[in-house]
C-alpha cells in the first residue's frame, strides 16, 4: 500500500517538471517573437544604393482643351431653315450641318443670271459696233469724235458685263455660305440656335463668339498650365512633356510642348504654356484637369537613394556591421521619390529607409527587409 503512494507520489513530481519545462520553453518562443531581439537591436527597412537614370520633373496642374474648335458661323445674315446635328454628334469633315433659309438667295442668283446675259448681249453689240467703226476710222469715213463715242459705249458694256459677273459671283457665294459644313472631323459640342432664329452677325444681334453650332475635335487634347517665374525659362517649345490624370491613374500620356508665352499674365504674373496630347480613345476630355510633368534635368546612371532615406540635415544611416552608421551626404538631382547622391555613399550599401526614426548613430540594428524604392 505505501509503495503504490509513493509511486503516485513520484508521477505528479514528474508531471509537475515537465509542465514547467512547457512553459519556461513557451516564454521563450515569445521572448523571440517580440519587436526587438535579445540584443535590443532596432528592426529597420533598407535600400541597396544602385544607379540608374534621375530626371529633376515639374508638375504642374492644367485645363485640358481640345486640340481643334471652332464655331460654325453664317457669313451672312438670314434666317436658319434647318440644323441637322446636336450636341454629342460625331460628325466628318465636309457634312452638312445647318443651313439657312435660301429661298431670297436663289431669287436674286436667278435675277444676277439674268442681268448677266443682259450684259452680254450688249457687250457683243458694242463690240460689234467698234469693229466696224475701227475700220472706218481707218480710211477716214468717220471723224474721230465719232470713232471716240463708240470706243466709250465698248468700254461702258465692258464694265457692265464684269459688274453683272460679280453679281452672279456674290450671289453664288450666298448661296453656298448659307450652307454650313464641318472643316474637319469632330465632335458637335454645343448648339447655341434653333431653326427659325435670324441672325445678322454684321448687325449685333447674333453672337458671332456663341455661333449656331460649336465643334471640338479632341483626338488630340491641350493642356494648359500657368508657370511661375522661376520656372519657365526651364520649359522650352518642343520639350517632352507627360500628362496623368486622376481618371486614368498609372497610366501616363507623352506630349510635347507647343506655347511657352513670353510675356506673364498681368493679373497672375504666371506664363501660359501648352503641350498637346495624342488622344485617338477619345479618353481625355476637355474641361477637365490633370497634371503636367516636365522632365527640366536629367543624369544616367546616377548614384541614387530614395527620399525616405534622407534625414533632416542632408544624412542618410547606413546598416553596416549590424549598426546604423551616421554618413552625411552630398546630393544632387531630385524628384519625388528618389534623389541623387553625389558623394558620401557607395553603390551596393544599405541604407536604411524605415526605422531610422529616433535612430542614434552606432545604434545596433537588424535588417527586418531590403525594399526595391
Amino acid at each position: 500500500m505505501n509503495k503504490t503512494r509513493i509511486v503516485r507520489t513520484l508521477t505528479l513530481v514528474a508531471l509537475a517538471a515537465l509542465v514547467a519545462a512547457g512553459v519556461s520553453c513557451n516564454s521563450g518562443k515569445q521572448t523571440a517573437g517580440s519587436g526587438q531581439d535579445s540584443a535590443g537591436s532596432a528592426p529597420v527597412k533598407v535600400f541597396k544604393v544602385r544607379t540608374e537614370r534621375i530626371a529633376e520633373k515639374l508638375t504642374y496642374t492644367g485645363t485640358l482643351e481640345a486640340g481643334r474648335e471652332v464655331t460654325i458661323t453664317p457669313e451672312i445674315a438670314g434666317k436658319i431653315a434647318r440644323i441637322y446635328v446636336d450636341e454629342g454628334d460625331r460628325v466628318g469633315a465636309g457634312d452638312v450641318l445647318a443651313e439657312l433659309d435660301t429661298e431670297s438667295t436663289r431669287l436674286q442668283l436667278k435675277q444676277a443670271e439674268a442681268a448677266l446675259a443682259a450684259a452680254e448681249a450688249n457687250f457683243k453689240d458694242a463690240r460689234k459696233n467698234r469693229e466696224r467703226m475701227d475700220k472706218l476710222f481707218e480710211e477716214n469715213a468717220v471723224s474721230a469724235t465719232q470713232h471716240e463715242k463708240v470706243q466709250l459705249a465698248y468700254e461702258a458694256a465692258a464694265a457692265q458685263l464684269d459688274q453683272a459677273r460679280a453679281a452672279v459671283d456674290l450671289a453664288r457665294h450666298a448661296l453656298d455660305v448659307s450652307i454650313m459644313k464641318a472643316p474637319f472631323s469632330g465632335v458637335i459640342s454645343a448648339r447655341n440656335a434653333k431653326v427659325g432664329d435670324v441672325i445678322n452677325p454684321m448687325m449685333g444681334s447674333f453672337s458671332p463668339t456663341s455661333g449656331v453650332l460649336k465643334l471640338v475635335d479632341y483626338s488630340r487634347v491641350k493642356a494648359v498650365v500657368a508657370v511661375t517665374q522661376s520656372d519657365v525659362a526651364r520649359i522650352r517649345k518642343g520639350q517632352e512633356a507627360i500628362l496623368r490624370t486622376g481618371v486614368y491613374q498609372g497610366r501616363d500620356f507623352l506630349g510635347r510642348v507647343t506655347v511657352v508665352n513670353l510675356a506673364a499674365d498681368p493679373t497672375s504674373k504666371k506664363f501660359r504654356v501648352e503641350a498637346i496630347f495624342d488622344n485617338p480613345e477619345l479618353l481625355l476630355r476637355p474641361g477637365t484637369f490633370g497634371d503636367v510633368i516636365f522632365e527640366v534635368r536629367t543624369k544616367d546612371n546616377a548614384l541614387v537613394v530614395p527620399q525616405a532615406a534622407l534625414v533632416e540635415g542632408g544624412f542618410v544611416y547606413v546598416a553596416e556591421g549590424g549598426r546604423a552608421v551616421r554618413r552625411q551626404v552630398a546630393l544632387g538631382i531630385q524628384n519625388t521619390n528618389i534623389v541623387e547622391v553625389t558623394g558620401g555613399l557607395r553603390e551596393g550599401e544599405l541604407v536604411v529607409v524605415e526605422g531610422q526614426v529616433g535612430l542614434e548613430d552606432g545604434a545596433p540594428v537588424v535588417i527586418k527587409e531590403e525594399v526595391a524604392r
